[in-house]
């Protein structure tokens, strides 16, 4: 991330202070005139002004005392001529102000190579495993990790730069002068260390270690015996097995262990004599098999397989009774998913006796095997994905999940793509439940749908409904992201006037029979982001888009060149004017292995012909959303 150094104006740096420390609101008047002094001293850098902000976002604004102990900690005026030394001032004062809670969970960063995307849900279970996170009398421990995480974004420590549909960050990112800072101060106290191609060697009495990149054949010349947590980024050389399978081989007090991406066809016996290993992350490696030795890890919480080819456990995973965490599935890249394109693992009588469960992901449902019945008896969990669900199966994995009353995030998927998912059977859906994702042949929408007023994402695909759905969703109050994928024969979906009050992300794709979209007056306000995909007989863009002022985000992908022809400014497209005030429209199409990116607005700027277009090459399965 490149520094940033140019100095902002007085009135740009005003605006931003108070943007950061008063959250958009304007300087009390008694705070002017101390506040613009401390700003002074930031001398116009902008991160400066963001860290003093975010420390003073915490300070009481009725105490002056505190805001003048902190102008005074900033010393006499910083020397305008030494731009890094008075920025190193500004982030030290912001450390030094931390919490005693937070400096640990803050020094943890350290571990992240330089511009790494940081994974919310990864870090805060990271945080609780390492033992940086204590429950309080109310709420989980995941709650309180949370609320640790925000504090940081909040005082400007970590910047989201994805979020979750709820608000919350999904990926975040930490200033390279932020990481210098932490490095600084988790080597001087043996914190952490890092090895990578430059650096081999760390101090003997290190508890955190992380591994980067290529490291060759680095040989291990330290004692590990003090370790307490290892993780591997980007390490995929052979040659690197060698030196991460020595650091295993001395590191049985290891409680976090993270090899995702490491050159794995098979786990390591030495990780079944870590007794005290709280968590396991095999990811994105080439493991096949889970052996029966996973059972001798009593204190494992967290196990993630995903991404791996691992599709059976063995009976001994019953034996891990604190196990909070299962996650078992991978995704298969395609152009378009295919519908059997997302295998999960063969489930086994006895899993409800896993009753610390929270996260049981993905599960397949094995005919008269009972394990439907059994999820039920996993009264802790929040989320379940159970796959190859037949029509029989209706009734009981109803009756199931209606008792999971802590459940946020259901996906159901049946076997074929023509197997009706039959759920008429569920009275009183769980009350907290967020995330609903229903993949499957559904004669009829169930009616409890409306019920679920905390959802805030729903996801449907291959339902082969008749039907327009929207009238069971219009109310929900705070439904924000709804997909609506393949295998819809209905000619027509209308948005009624002032519904979907809170709706921001919608996506439709390959609804085969759709001909027409209608919004509304005063439907969808708050759309940001409009999706349409593989509609063929679609004729115009939505009905009312033009009234829709807070799109931002406009995507057509696979679409008709004549229904793109219409949008055309530079060819006097009959339906340009709906869409000029969205700020980004793209079209879409995949060619020769890759997705083909053209911007209506650079043609529209730039008056680019269709031979010369600009375009930009992207490789994979399109994220839709």
């Amino acid at each position: 991330m490149a520094m940033e150094v140019k100095p902002l104006s007085t009135e740009e740096s005003w605006i931003l202070f108070c943007k950061k420390a008063f959250h958009g609101y304007s300087c009390p008047s008694h705070l002017e005139s101390i506040s613009r002094n401390i700003l002074k001293k930031c001398g116009g850098l902008p991160l400066a002004v963001v860290a003093v902000g975010g420390v003073l976002a915490t300070k009481n604004r009725n105490n002056i005392r505190e805001w003048g102990m902190l102008n005074h900690s900033l010393g006499p005026e910083l020397d305008s001529n030494d731009k890094f030394e008075s920025m190193r001032i500004v982030l030290l004062l912001s450390f030094n102000d931390l919490p005693y809670y937070l400096k640990p969970c803050f020094l943890y960063l350290s571990i992240y190579p330089e511009d790494h995307l940081i994974e919310r849900n990864t870090l805060i279970y990271r945080w609780i495993m390492e033992g940086f996170v204590k429950q309080k009398e109310r709420g989980t421990v995941e709650h309180v990790a949370d609320g640790y995480l925000n504090e940081l974004i909040n005082r400007s420590l970590i910047h989201p730069v994805q979020y979750n549909d709820d608000g919350s960050m999904k990926l975040g990112r930490i200033h390279d002068l932020y990481r210098e800072l932490i490095l600084s101060k988790s080597r001087d106290g043996n914190f952490t260390a890092t090895v990578d191609e430059h650096n081999k060697l760390w101090p003997e009495k290190t508890r955190w270690l992380s591994m980067h990149g290529m490291l060759g054949n680095l040989q291990v010349k330290r004692s590990v015996t003090k370790l307490r947590s290892l993780l591997t980024f980007g390490v995929a050389d052979p040659q690197s097995l060698s030196c991460i399978s020595q650091v295993l081989s001395s590191s049985r007090m290891l409680r976090v262990l993270d090899l995702r991406g490491a050159p794995l066809n098979m786990i390591p016996e030495t990780i079944f004599q870590m007794f005290h290993l709280r968590y396991l992350s095999l990811r994105n490696t080439n493991v096949k098999v889970l052996p029966r030795s996973i059972g001798r890890l009593k204190q494992l919480e967290i196990l993630d397989l995903k991404q791996t080819y691992v599709s059976e456990l063995p009976v001994e995973i019953l034996k891990l009774e604190n196990l909070s965490h299962l996650l078992v599935y991978s995704l298969v890249s395609y152009s378009y998913l295919p519908y059997n394109s997302s295998p999960g693992f063969k489930a086994f009588r006895g899993i409800g006796a896993l009753r610390a469960l929270q996260k049981l992901e993905c599960i397949e449902a094995t005919p008269g095997s009972g394990i439907l019945r059994e999820v039920g008896l996993l009264s802790e969990l929040r989320r379940l994905c159970i796959l190859k669900l037949r029509k029989e199966d209706g009734r009981t994995v109803c009756s199931s999940i209606q008792k999971l009353r802590k459940l946020e995030s259901l996906n159901l998927k049946s076997v074929e793509e023509h197997e009706i998912l039959d759920l008429s059977y569920m009275s009183s859906p769980p009350p907290l439940l967020q995330r609903l994702y229903l993949t499957g042949h559904i004669v009829k929408l169930p009616a409890w749908i409306q019920d679920l007023h905390s959802l805030v994402k729903i996801y449907f695909r291959w339902t082969h409904l008749t039907k327009d759905p929207l009238k069971y969703l219009q109310d929900l109050p705070n439904l924000v992201h709804l997909e609506f994928l393949v295998r819809y024969t209905g000619k027509e979906l209308y948005f009624e006037q002032g519904k979907f009050q809170r709706l921001k992300l919608l996506n439709l794709d390959k609804l085969e029979g759709l001909k027409q979209v209608t919004i509304g007056e005063g439907a969808v306000p708050h759309l940001e982001k409009l999706v349409i995909q593989r509609c063929a007989l679609l004729e115009t863009v939505p009905t009312g888009i033009e009234c829709l002022l807070n799109l931002k985000v406009l995507e057509f992908f696979d679409m008709p060149d004549e229904f793109i022809m219409t949008l055309r400014p530079d060819k006097q497209g009959a339906d340009a004017w709906k869409v000029s005030h969205i700020r980004e429209v793209f079209y879409t199409y995949w060619r020769d292995g890759c997705w083909m990116v053209h911007s209506l607005k650079e043609k529209e700027k730039n008056q680019i012909s269709d031979q010369s277009g600009a375009v930009t090459r992207t490789y994979g399965r399109q994220n839709s959303l």
